[in-house]
């Protein structure tokens, strides 16, 4: 058995890591809510969301966390874009389509990466990058620590956006009741690419956290993708509050499965956690019955 200080570190650091998984998974679970499909670019946005941290430090200096100011927006007409003009269009109305137009998306951006990065790794340094703090007898990483404060205050910040903004109503009346938003004079094809393009914006959010104590290749994506699907899945779909609390249930498992069973068996708790809802809890934890 583990001494309770490590067992109390290995928390601290799971609930950090959980709150970026988190982040992940509100924007994929803002775009399933409102266009009722499961968007398979979204761990690609995250690999260029990331990989635009890295440029704007290395040919900028600019620190990642000041790079919110310009990672966020971007991301944000990225994703209001590509479902305006690319999604909306190639997919005709079809849900099978837009699976496949993601998927598709997600494979070009990946082998643009690697045509223009290479495969290799990069990382950037910082004057805190490995700077500790001191919780109670728990030594945890200050980008940690910033980037667990940082996606709660985003995620405060999209539940204050859809409980009390004209475009957060707008979204809920589209996610509910498409026909009847549009009869209602909303502008349906505008909702949605807005609800992708904040979709997007939490993933140029979750990079800036990220990148001071992690790295970026081509590939990166992927892990968290499956990570912010579970996640997802747990909290219930469409369920921003299940996405949270589900989010950082999934740092928490990950971090003790790695205290327990090593680093590289770490993920096997949460895909186990997964099959169990599925079994037990398909509609998750948050999530209402069909």
């Amino acid at each position: 058995m583990f001494d309770s200080s490590i067992l109390w570190a290995s928390v601290l650091n799971g609930l950090t890591m959980g709150a970026v998984y988190a982040l992940v998974a509100l924007g994929l679970t803002l775009i399933y809510g409102v266009l009722h499909i499961i968007n398979f670019a979204h761990g690609a946005a995250l690999m260029v969301a990331l990989y635009g941290v890295y440029e704007l430090k290395l040919h900028l200096g600019l620190d990642p966390y000041l790079a919110l100011l310009v990672v966020v927006p971007v991301m944000f007409v990225l994703g209001y874009g590509l479902q305006r003009i690319v999604i909306n269009r190639a997919s005709h109305g079809k849900d099978e389509n837009i699976l496949l137009v993601t998927l598709g998306l997600s494979i070009i951006l990946e082998n643009l990466a690697l045509l223009v990065f290479k495969s290799d790794t990069r990382t950037i340094d910082t004057e805190y990058t490995l700077a500790t703090v001191d919780i109670l007898g728990a030594m945890i990483s200050l980008p940690k620590l910033y980037a667990f404060a940082g996606a709660l205050v985003v995620s405060a910040l999209l539940f204050a956006l859809m409980q009390y903004t004209n475009l957060g109503r707008a979204i809920r009346a589209v996610a509910k009741e498409k026909l009847g938003a549009r009869l209602m004079g909303i502008e349906v094809d505008h909702v949605y690419a807005m609800s992708f393009g904040v979709g997007l914006a939490c993933l140029g959010a979750a990079a800036c956290f990220l990148m001071p104590a992690y790295y970026v290749n081509p590939m990166v994506g992927n892990g968290f993708v499956l990570i912010a699907f579970t996640t997802v899945v747990l909290g219930g779909m469409g369920s921003f509050v299940g996405a949270l609390i589900g989010g950082l249930l999934m740092g928490v498992v990950e971090s003790l499965g790695g205290l327990y069973l090593g680093e590289s068996l770490g993920q096997v708790g949460i895909f186990l956690i997964f099959i169990l809802v599925l079994l037990f809890r398909p509609q998750g934890l948050f999530g209402a019955r069909a």
